[in-house]
C-alpha cells in the first residue's frame, strides 16, 4: 500500500510505495494527463530532486515528457518519409536505404534506444559488410534528417547522429577521355548510338536530358539544344519525364557545328518521324532505357580500346573539362551543365549566349584537330 509523503508540494507529489521505494508524479504540461517518473528512488529526497529537475525543464521551456522517446522508429520513419515532397525517384532511393539499411538496426526500437554509439556501431557495420560508402553516407544522412525532425517534435532531447565526417565521403576522381578517345568508342558503337556520344561529350548533357530530347528541340541551324526536361527511370521500369531539378536546369546549350553532319545522319536514320518524336530511340525504336544501352556502351568502350571504368556519364565530365580547357568561366560552365547553387546564374544565361557558341567552336576545332586526316564520315565507314 502506497503511503502518502507529507507536506504537500507545490508542483507533483512523492509518495512512499509499499516496497518502500519512492514514487513522483506531476500533471504533463502539455497533455494534461499525471505522469510518473520512469523509475522511482532510493529516497523522497532523490524524487524530490527529480521533480526539480521537471519544473525548472518546464520553466525554461525544455520540458520534454518522460516517454517521448517511446515512439516506435519504424512507423515514425515510415511516416515521415510518407509526409516529405520528394521527386519520384529520390523517393525510391529513400524508401530502399530505409528499408534495406536502417530499418533492420533500428526498426524494431523506439525513438530514445537509438544513441549515438549505437548509430557509430551501426554505421561501422554497414561499411564492414561490404557497402559502399556512398550508401552508407546516404543512409546516415536520412537517418539524421528523420532524427532532426524528432527533435522538433520534442520526442528526443537531440540528434544521436553527432558522427564528425559520416554525412559526406571524398569523390573518386573521374576519368576524362580525350578528344581522340571519345571518337574512337563513337566509332566502335552501335551506329544508332554514335550521335548519342558525341553529343553527351560535346553538350555535356545527362542521359536521361539525352533520353527526353525531341527533334523540335534541336535547332541545327544555330547549333543548339534545347533542354526542356529529363527522363526518369524508377526501378520498376517506369519511365516518365520530368522537370530538371533547377530552373537552370532548362537551358540552351551550344554545340559544335562539326556534329550537324553527324545529327543529320542520326535524325535521318534513327530518330522518330515528327518534330515531337524522340531523337534517341531504343534498339526497336521504343524509348531509350539505360539497360538496353549499357552493355553496347561497355563493348563499344571495350572495343575502342579505353582502359579504366569508364562509365557513360564520364562522358559528360570530359564536356565539361573540355570546355574548360577551352576558355569557359566557372559560371559559363555551370550555366552550359545546369548547376546552379543560386537563382542569380539564370541572370548570366542572356549574357553567355554568345561565348557559349564561341566555346562550342573552341570544341569543334578540337575536333576537326583530332579528326585531320580521317576520312569516318557519320556512319563510322
Amino acid at each position: 500500500m502506497a503511503n502518502s509523503s507529507g507536506r504537500r508540494r507545490r508542483f507533483g507529489n512523492v509518495r512512499q510505495l509499499a516496497s518502500g521505494r519512492w514514487q513522483a508524479r506531476y500533471r504533463d504540461p502539455l497533455s494534461g494527463e499525471m505522469k510518473s517518473a520512469p523509475h522511482t528512488f532510493d529516497t523522497k529526497t532523490d524524487a524530490d530532486v527529480w521533480l526539480t529537475t521537471i519544473e525548472a525543464e518546464i520553466v525554461r521551456g525544455t520540458y520534454m515528457a518522460p516517454d517521448a522517446g517511446k515512439v516506435a522508429f519504424g512507423p515514425y520513419a515510415d511516416d515521415w518519409l510518407k509526409h516529405r515532397k520528394l521527386e519520384d525517384r529520390t523517393r525510391e532511393r529513400s524508401e530502399s536505404v530505409l528499408r534495406l539499411h536502417i530499418k533492420p538496426a533500428f526498426g524494431a526500437g523506439t525513438l530514445a534506444a537509438i544513441t549515438t554509439p549505437r548509430v557509430r556501431a551501426w554505421r561501422t557495420t554497414l561499411l564492414e559488410a561490404g557497402v559502399g560508402e556512398p550508401t552508407v553516407v546516404k543512409a546516415y544522412q536520412l537517418l539524421r534528417a528523420i532524427l532532426n525532425t524528432a527533435v522538433d517534435d520534442e520526442l528526443i532531447r537531440r540528434n544521436p547522429c553527432r558522427i564528425k565526417g559520416a554525412d559526406r565521403y571524398d569523390v573518386p576522381e573521374r576519368p576524362v577521355l580525350t578528344v581522340p578517345e571519345v571518337y574512337a568508342v563513337a566509332d566502335a558503337i552501335q551506329p544508332r548510338y554514335r550521335a548519342l556520344v558525341l553529343l553527351a561529350a560535346f553538350t555535356t548533357l545527362r542521359f536521361g536530358e539525352l533520353a527526353s530530347l525531341r527533334r523540335r528541340d534541336l535547332d541545327l541551324t544555330r547549333c543548339v539544344v534545347l533542354v526542356r526536361r529529363a527522363q526518369l527511370e524508377l526501378q520498376d521500369g517506369t519511365l516518365a519525364d520530368k522537370a530538371p531539378k533547377s530552373a537552370a536546369g532548362v537551358r540552351p546549350v551550344a554545340f559544335p557545328a562539326e556534329l550537324v553532319p553527324e545529327l543529320l545522319h542520326h535524325l535521318e536514320h534513327f530518330a522518330g518521324a515528327g518534330q515531337d518524336s524522340h531523337v534517341f530511340q531504343g534498339p526497336r525504336g521504343g524509348l531509350l532505357r539505360r539497360s538496353n544501352f549499357r552493355d553496347d556502351w561497355t563493348a563499344a568502350r571495350a572495343k575502342a580500346g579505353v582502359s579504366g571504368d569508364v562509365h557513360f556519364h564520364d562522358l559528360r565530365h570530359t564536356g565539361n573539362t573540355l570546355a574548360s580547357s577551352a576558355g569557359a568561366s566557372t559560371r559559363e560552365l555551370m550555366t552550359r551543365m545546369g548547376h546552379s547553387t543560386t537563382r542569380a546564374a539564370l541572370l548570366y544565361q542572356h549574357m553567355t549566349s554568345d561565348r557559349d557558341r564561341h566555346i562550342a567552336g573552341k570544341l569543334g576545332e578540337m575536333i576537326r584537330q583530332a579528326r585531320r586526316g580521317s576520312d569516318t564520315g557519320p556512319s563510322g565507314t
